[in-house]
């Protein structure tokens, strides 16, 4: 259940943001840099506020902040969760959704991931993948809360093609693939191989390094969740400029021009959602 052919990592340990709600006090400005568009939408770290939290059934000591979910209007392929599991808690039943796959990625404390009765204690830059149906509990045995990032999407079945097993790693493990010409300044971390047509979804990190730029306005089919785990950036968005920072969550639906400059001083990077490698739907209700 693990990926043995990734290239091994390198580098320094990583630091991940993450949100630890609370509320803001009376005497904060009201304004902020949330933004709803029908191309794409900003939903800053300080929305991640107690009074916003949800709670899901056959769940213990556990909370989290919704980032997405298919509504008309906004997200259709995925939904994105940061969970808050507090010491003790956790779940025997944490999918109810037979079709649903789904990527955990840990940006804070210790977690046990049991998948077929073999059990993975998972770390800060932890990765899983889950297929549909697949046999999984999660429990916080540490004395502190875990939080990571749960992101689903309904599995796209396809005669002839297996649904790829579940399998558990780490950041740490994997070497950054850099993109071609950008002298290592743009580089992304791949869980599983982009050629793989087992995969309908793929879940990556994307660093940049100070001054690194997606030099042109993207234009494509995929649709995004973009949470930036660390630094500060600039993005353009279907022809308007949006400050970004660590903990800050992105949705770009599809065929939103989208860019990027990376103005430091440390990395810019987040964690990466799009549907990929199935043939386009003609009929919405599919979805």
């Amino acid at each position: 259940m693990s990926q043995p052919d990734s290239p091994r990592s390198t580098q320094p340990p990583r630091r991940y943001y993450a949100p630890h709600g609370g509320l803001p006090p009376q005497s904060q400005l009201i304004h902020d840099r949330a933004v709803f568009t029908e191309a794409y939408a900003v939903i800053p770290k300080g929305v991640m506020s107690d009074i916003v939290v949800s709670y899901l059934p056959h769940w213990e000591k556990t909370r989290l902040w919704v980032l997405a979910r298919p509504l008309s209007g906004f997200a259709e392929t995925f939904s994105q969760s940061i969970m808050e599991v507090a010491p003790g808690g956790g779940s025997q039943r944490p999918e109810l959704d037979p079709e649903a796959e789904g990527v955990l990625f840990v940006v804070e404390g210790e977690m046990t991931l049991t998948l077929a009765g073999q059990a993975h204690v998972m770390t800060p830059g932890g990765y899983a993948y889950l297929p549909p149906g697949c046999d999984w509990q999660l429990h916080n045995h540490a004395a502190e809360a875990v939080r990571f990032h749960w992101i689903r999407k309904a599995y796209e079945v396809v005669e002839g093609i297996e649904v790829p097993p579940a399998f558990v790693t780490n950041e740490q493990e994997i070497a950054p693939t850099p993109m071609p010409d950008t002298d290592g300044r743009w580089a992304t971390t791949r869980f599983v191989d982009p050629a793989d047509l087992r995969h309908d979804m793929h879940v990556t990190i994307v660093t940049f390094q100070p001054g690194g730029v997606i030099p042109f306005d993207e234009t494509h089919v995929m649709e995004h969740g973009l949470y930036v785990l660390e630094g500060r950036a600039v993005y353009h968005l279907n022809q308007e400029w949006v400050e970004v920072e660590a903990g800050d969550f992105m949705w770009l639906r599809a065929f939103c021009p989208q860019s990027c400059y990376a103005g430091g001083p440390g990395p810019f990077r987040y964690l990466l959602y799009k549907d990929v490698n199935r043939q386009m739907p003609l009929r919405l209700s599919r979805r």
